[in-house]
């Protein structure tokens, strides 16, 4: 039997918050599982992009590890826990600094793609992709970790400022602040002028 797009959007509508299952976890730990089902896929996708496959297996891994472990301390006025998993995915991938800012490196001499494919549409079209690929992962690497880390979570995590903020434990203003200076510098490796197109980004 088949679940028509409406009854699979009634299930989900029906399906309990993110907070309810962890505080429900409390006391039947198998409930957690729900919460790895749910946002695994999307974690795994941020990891890869940031330090590539081989390390992205472990990194989930611990991430859901340190969320089980600490999920009693969980705001359960937060119905959703993606940010939450997303900036203790980030702190585990600042461990790797520096195998992140070889993987840049390298796409930066090969131009192999698969990490900064959603920049590339921003590039203006007098640049080729593979050449915006190389400037974009150079640039990537000479950022400061937690200007990239804000940049990476909206741009590849696809979160709020206000997501952001509190992935990293950090004040808006101050993700604000990072993007803007991160952003003000890729546009240079790109070649382009961050005043020309500065609105493209101002969508948190």
């Amino acid at each position: 039997m088949t679940t028509s797009g409406a009854d699979a959007d009634d299930v989900a509508a029906r399906a309990p918050a993110d907070a309810t299952v962890i505080e429900l976890s409390w006391h039947e730990p198998e409930r957690f599982a729900l919460l790895f089902d749910r946002h695994a896929p999307r974690i795994q996708r941020y990891v890869v992009r940031r330090l590539g496959p081989d390390a992205a297996d472990d990194i989930v891994a611990e991430t859901f590890l340190l969320a089980f472990r600490h999920r009693e301390s969980y705001d359960l006025a937060r119905d959703d826990a993606l940010p939450w998993l997303y900036g203790i995915a980030t702190n585990l991938i600042r461990r790797h600094h520096r195998q992140e800012t070889r993987l840049y490196r390298a796409l930066a001499r090969t131009g192999a793609d698969p990490v900064t494919v959603p920049f590339t549409d921003q590039v203006e079209d007098r640049v080729t992709a593979a050449a915006a690929s190389r400037q974009l992962a150079a640039g990537l690497a000479k950022l400061p970790a937690q200007h990239r880390d804000a940049l990476l979570l909206v741009a590849w995590g696809d979160l709020s400022y206000q997501e952001t903020a509190s992935a990293l434990g950090i004040p808006v203003g101050t993700v604000r602040s990072s993007l803007h200076r991160a952003r003000d510098k890729l546009k240079r490796a790109l070649g382009r002028d961050p005043a020309a197109i500065d609105e493209e980004y101002n969508h948190g």
